[in-house]
């Protein structure tokens, strides 16, 4: 598919600028349009190496705005859709926000996708939806079983797109992603927190007993995947991405520890949400057998994370003055 027009939302987000980078720099013919609204985790020090790109460009939306979207729309080509509220804790504490951003803002930029006639839209989605899988992998057609607010609310934006499919023959594919490290990650997040955390002599707190396993992918396989999807996925599909590697989050502690020379006494134990998942896990081999793989190992894609935030405290630092307004 020829692309003169591209748009990214949430590109100013941590995998959403990741993805824009790979093409903006990969593809020079095509003009790319970051739409983020710039909320507390969009950040546009995330793309300041593309703002003198000729093929780039950057816009501050709202995907809720109907009119706004239908305007920006016009003559689009591709949709790449990363924005999302997407931590589990701020989902548990205000819901609502998720349900707006997550399933309205889907459903708004469906409607002015198929009222523009997009050629296409790749949407990102998680692979929390699946719900708790005690054993095993999860794969594209299992039953979908979300258990928070935030996961429930991509699994009803994922029923939209497919009653858009089905109605409108709207062209959209779906990819729902594993746990995601690398640079740019907001530091709510685990790797990035506990890093941050221990830069500052400070201990890192472990949600009950650190046990729940999760599948994880380092942030430009996982950009490098959504662009093979793009390119060679089947419309109305859906695509795991994910690796082989499955770990708890007391076995990253412990790899972030040992880069700092620290043991676990640097762990505080603190009290479990209220419902957590044991355990994530996803079935990629229909993602590669288009011909993608991961290039990055699990070991090396948490230590690549831990030395990126050793050697850029300037842009951390930053994000926790945010953090503290």
């Amino acid at each position: 598919m020829k692309l003169e027009k591209a748009i990214v939302t949430g590109g100013a987000g941590f995998m959403g600028s990741h993805f824009l980078r790979l093409m903006v720099n990969k593809h020079p013919e095509t003009h790319f349009i970051n739409l983020d609204k710039l909320t507390y985790a969009g950040n546009l020090d995330n793309v300041k190496d593309l703002e003198n790109k000729s093929n780039y460009q950057f816009v501050n939306g709202d995907i809720c705005d109907i009119s706004f979207m239908n305007y920006l729309l016009k003559d689009t080509d591709a949709i790449f859709h990363f924005a999302a509220e997407s931590h589990v804790d701020n989902s548990i504490m205000g819901s609502l926000d998720f349900t707006k951003t997550n399933v309205l803002g889907t459903h708004v930029l469906l409607e002015a996708a198929r009222a523009n006639k997009v050629g296409e839209i790749v949407h990102i989605s998680t692979d929390e939806v699946y719900g708790d899988i005690p054993e095993g992998c999860s794969k594209e057609t299992d039953i979908l079983n979300p258990t928070n607010p935030y996961s429930a609310s991509k699994a009803a934006a994922e029923m939209i797109i497919h009653g858009y499919e089905k109605t409108y023959n709207l062209p959209v594919k779906i990819v729902r992603g594993s746990n995601n490290v690398g640079p740019f990650q907001y530091p709510e997040k685990l790797v990035a927190k506990f890093t941050t955390l221990l830069m500052q002599g400070e201990k890192v707190p472990i949600h009950g007993t650190g046990r729940n396993e999760r599948t994880w992918i380092y942030v430009e396989d996982f950009a490098r995947a959504v662009e093979t999807v793009f390119e060679k996925g089947k419309v109305g599909e859906i695509y795991n991405i994910g690796t082989p590697y499955i770990a708890s989050n007391l076995d990253i502690t412990k790899i972030i520890l040992e880069s700092f020379g620290k043991d676990e006494s640097s762990i505080e134990f603190v009290t479990d949400r209220p419902f957590n998942d044991s355990r994530y896990h996803v079935d990629s081999s229909k993602l590669r057998e288009l011909g993608w793989n991961h290039r990055l190992s699990f070991e090396d894609s948490i230590r690549e994370t831990v030395k990126w935030y050793k050697e850029n405290k300037s842009w951390w630092e930053k994000v926790y003055m945010r953090m503290k307004k």
